[in-house]
């Protein structure tokens, strides 16, 4: 562990328990001078500290973690990136320096979150007067049509990914309870295709719940009816999908009051983000409940995380393991800190969670040449990617296309592309390093987070410049040029 100075938020968390210095020594056997020195940043915050820490606080020590810092500090530099100059005093060296990000990430993290959280509503601020612009558009070019297309309503996704992308996408409580109602009920011994027969057992005899085919023409994926207490899923859904959603329903049925008390946070902007989030807690509970966290573990080890395999063996989908795989961050037995990423063709990213410190832009979109969207032109296949970021890490990416086929002849299909990477740092863990040359540094594609915030002037694949600075006119810009015919 490198030496990491975070004395400001040790003396923001015992002012917060309302203890004094002494007090606080005395609690983790520190002499208060060591206690002092630690909050001035003239000692490091040693790893045998935050074990303390831990264990007299029951707190999670991420609090302290290198990975938020770093995850903080990309964050902080979009938001950098993307301010006006106008907004600093109007000189392009008034603009935010990486000192000072570096500054406020580490001793200042409460600001950083705010910052970052301003910036966020300021941006969904923005793309609803866009929106409603258009809207009013169209309305003066077609006086007939509706007025009810200019009430445009806030967007509560993106809040609530973040408050699973700040917790790195691990919840140790829900993981824990998973795990136990896993052996309890009896999961253990049942072989994986009969998972769904024993919660639907469990449903019908401890809660009096029914579960019964749901039109596919609804496009639903479940459907309950807390009156009639039937639960209705659609028919063409497989063994591990319905233990998926019958776990969900357990988990509202059985959990109500927990999720209800991680949900009650008074950072959520609506109720709105409230319900999203104790969806996606009633899903991760799903997932660790037919995927058992020390099991899952194991079995990924052995077998290098090849996700087919894990699959077969668990009866799950590509996506599912993929998505379980990204939350094995369990302190004292930890998988490989996976990102997991889903797309459509046409960009729209619908899933994003990461368990280090990858950060993924909100703004003009993801990198052209990361292979999430190259998946899309080889169906059904495992492309793998060496990737280097602008701050010079580098990832092993895999990614596929999924479908879901979920109507009759004609009917559309639902067609992603799921990504899972890790620091090339894990990559010998995984079956998917094998043939790939890690000792030549011409080797990872250079990719980015996305163009408006992409320090890459030569990128042959730059859609817009980047904000940061003002435009050079010797930038490889030819595809962004307002003159279409530039380059005939």
């Amino acid at each position: 562990m490198r030496k990491v100075f975070m004395g400001v938020r040790l003396r923001r968390l015992r002012e917060e328990r309302k203890l004094t210095q002494i007090g606080l020594a005395r609690m983790l056997g520190l002499s208060p001078s060591y206690l002092n020195q630690i909050e001035q940043n003239q000692r490091p915050l040693t790893m045998s500290v935050l074990r303390r820490l831990s264990e007299v606080f029951k707190m999670d020590v991420n609090a302290f973690s290198d990975d938020e810092q770093t995850r903080m500090i990309a964050a902080l530099h979009e938001v950098a990136a993307t301010l006006p100059a106008s907004a600093l005093g109007g000189h392009e060296g008034d603009r935010i320096s990486q000192a000072e990000i570096h500054e406020i990430a580490t001793n200042m993290p409460a600001v950083g979150r705010v910052l970052i959280d301003l910036h966020r509503r300021h941006r969904e601020a923005a793309e609803r007067l866009e929106a409603m612009t258009e809207k009013m558009t169209h309305q003066n070019q077609n006086p007939g049509s509706s007025t009810d297309a200019l009430l445009i309503q806030t967007q509560p996704y993106e809040e609530a990914r973040d408050f699973f992308f700040t917790h790195h996408n691990y919840f140790a409580q829900l993981d824990a309870y998973a795990e136990q109602c896993h052996t309890a009920w009896g999961l253990a011994d049942v072989p994986t295709p009969g998972l769904a027969d024993r919660l639907e057992q469990r449903l019908r005899e401890q809660h009096g719940v029914i579960v019964n085919n749901l039109p596919a023409e609804k496009g639903l994926q479940r459907a309950y009816n807390p009156t009639l207490r039937q639960l209705s899923l659609p028919p063409y859904l497989t063994p591990g999908q319905r233990a998926f959603q019958m776990g969900t329903q357990l988990a509202f049925l059985e959990l109500d009051t927990v999720l209800e008390r991680m949900v009650d946070a008074p950072r959520f902007s609506s109720q709105a983000v409230r319900k999203l989030v104790r969806l996606g807690l009633a899903n991760y509970f799903a997932a660790a409940l037919i995927l058992p966290y020390r099991q899952f573990l194991a079995a990924a080890e052995q077998l290098q995380y090849d996700i087919d395999l894990l699959g077969q063996r668990f009866g799950v989908s590509f996506e599912t393991v993929c998505h379980r795989l990204s939350t094995m961050q369990r302190p004292d037995a930890t998988g490989v800190p996976f990102f997991f990423i889903r797309v459509d063709r046409a960009g729209n990213i619908s899933k994003r969670q990461s368990a280090a410190h990858f950060h993924f832009s909100r703004v003009g979109g993801a990198c052209p040449l990361w292979n999430v969207y190259e998946a899309f032109s080889s169906p059904g296949r495992i492309l793998r990617q060496l990737a280097r970021m602008p701050d010079g890490r580098v990832y092993l990416w895999i990614a596929r296309t999924v479908c879901r086929q979920t109507g009759g002849f004609g009917q559309p299909s639902k067609d992603f592309a799921v990504a899972l990477g890790c620091d090339v740092a894990h990559a010998h863990r995984l079956v998917y390093a094998k043939g790939l040359d890690f000792s030549n540094p011409d080797i990872p594609t250079p990719i980015g987070m996305g163009c408006r915030v992409c320090e890459r002037p030569q990128c042959a694949q730059r859609a817009f410049p980047y904000i940061g600075r003002e435009l050079d006119v010797n930038e490889n810009l030819s595809s962004v040029s307002p003159y279409p015919m530039n380059n005939p």
